[in-house]
């Protein structure tokens, strides 16, 4: 981004985001960040039920889809509780990018049925919402009033997750995401007492995901773990987080998204979106998260699809920024020997996802991205970034816009080439 492309606005804009990131250097080191008992394997959900019954229990909502319910996937899951003697509730409207009045519907549903704790059953969507009906139900007033850091002034019931996509890694992370149609916002509870009390990571309840799907939030597990890693608030335990998930995606998505029914890698791509989770509720995320947020908002993008799309193109715009840590993790995955020139790794390793994001079938563009819609979107995920995140390099308005522009003309690979010729030409 050159200078003569900074506002005035912009550089004060910047300089209030460094203050921003020294503060989460700081919070990083004084907020204890909980994790999850980890539950992995076939007998996930059982243990998951067992944890409830030991905090005493009596009635639990569990918060999932429609097509859970529909598809029995809920059955395990309510049986496991019944057999402890805890009755579950079954709250079955949360959607994609859940709203205010899924959280309120489920609120009210679990404040008339007088529940005493919470399971989410499902992705992120699932999960995000339970975290805030959570806290809402522990404190008084409406849930839009916890938006923000630390808004709850008592802790949350007890709360407990059965992802069923690896993707969002919410089960390891301290924040909620809410949508608002009518804004074409995303709201941020944020609170260190968010974290599920337990996570069960059964791989069968995955098996049955699509493979666009289990490509696009394995593209989303993916996001966290490169922005967390490129972030400049980073840790060696969050780079630890970042670097295996990494490792673990790159190994197993395509197998998973080949087929849904190999349980090796359903688990390894579980435990990856759980680490990546780890890596990012601390390390945070970036550029590519603010933008295809409000993607969502306005057209109701998939996050994870979103987040694929625009990984490649975030990276490219953060340029030498990040070529030492791109470089890193292009040699850690077998994508080039340590003796290659940095910047020749980083660009093998953006080269790659853009491949990768092809094999899987992720499109690059974005089809109902509208041209009138750029400024606005644009100013939108510039102030949640600024306000937010710590990103190894800044991007202004126009370079935002630029960026978004892209996205309305295809710049697809050629079908007929393949990754290795593509890695060979940077080389």
């Amino acid at each position: 981004m050159s200078n003569s492309r900074i506002s005035r606005v912009e550089r004060l804009q910047f300089a209030g985001n460094r203050l921003m990131v020294n503060a989460l250097k700081l919070a990083i080191g004084v907020i204890p960040i909980r994790r999850p008992q980890l539950l992995v394997g076939a007998d996930a959900t059982r243990r998951l039920a067992e944890a409830a019954a030991e905090r005493s229990l009596k009635k639990i909502l569990i918060m999932t889809t429609a097509g859970m319910v529909k598809r029995g996937q809920a059955g395990p899951l309510v049986r496991a509780l019944e057999l402890q003697r805890i009755t579950p509730v079954i709250y079955d409207g949360v959607q994609p990018d859940p709203t205010w009045e899924v959280v309120n519907d489920a609120l009210e549903l679990l404040q008339a049925e007088a529940c005493d704790g919470i399971v989410a059953l499902g992705g992120g969507s699932a999960m995000d919402s339970a975290k805030v009906v959570a806290v809402a139900a522990a404190n008084d007033g409406k849930p839009e009033r916890l938006v923000g850091y630390f808004k709850g002034r008592r802790k949350p019931l007890p709360l407990f997750a059965v992802p069923t996509t690896a993707g969002s890694g919410s089960e390891a992370t301290i924040a909620a995401v809410i949508s608002d149609d009518r804004t074409h916002s995303k709201s941020f509870v944020i609170d260190s007492r968010l974290t599920p009390l337990a996570a069960a990571l059964e791989p069968r309840l995955m098996t049955g995901l699509s493979p666009a799907l289990t490509a696009a939030t394995g593209m989303d597990a993916l996001t966290h773990a490169i922005e967390a890693y490129i972030g400049v608030i980073g840790t060696t335990e969050t780079d630890r987080y970042a670097r295996e998930a990494v490792q673990l995606i790159f190994r197993y998505l395509q197998p998973a998204c080949s087929n849904g029914a190999d349980l090796e890698a359903r688990e390894a791509l579980s435990i990856a979106s759980y680490k990546a989770g780890c890596a990012f509720t601390q390390a945070s995320v970036g550029y590519v998260h603010a933008i295809s947020h409000q993607l969502g908002a306005y057209y109701g993008l998939p996050h994870g699809l979103g987040n694929a799309i625009l990984l490649p193109e975030v990276l490219e715009f953060c340029g030498q920024s990040v070529a030492e840590k791109l470089a890193q993790l292009a040699v850690l995955t077998g994508l080039g020997e340590e003796s290659e020139p940095e910047d020749i790794l980083a660009q093998k390793f953006v080269v790659h996802i853009r491949y990768l994001n092809r094999e899987l079938g992720v499109p690059a563009t974005v089809a109902e991205l509208r041209a009138e819609d750029i400024p606005g979107i644009a100013r939108r995920a510039l102030r949640e970034a600024l306000l937010n995140y710590p990103v190894p390099r800044q991007m202004g308005r126009a370079d935002c816009e630029a960026l978004l522009q892209g996205l309305l003309v295809a710049r697809e690979p050629d079908e007929n080439d393949s990754i290795d010729a593509a890695l060979a030409r940077v080389a």
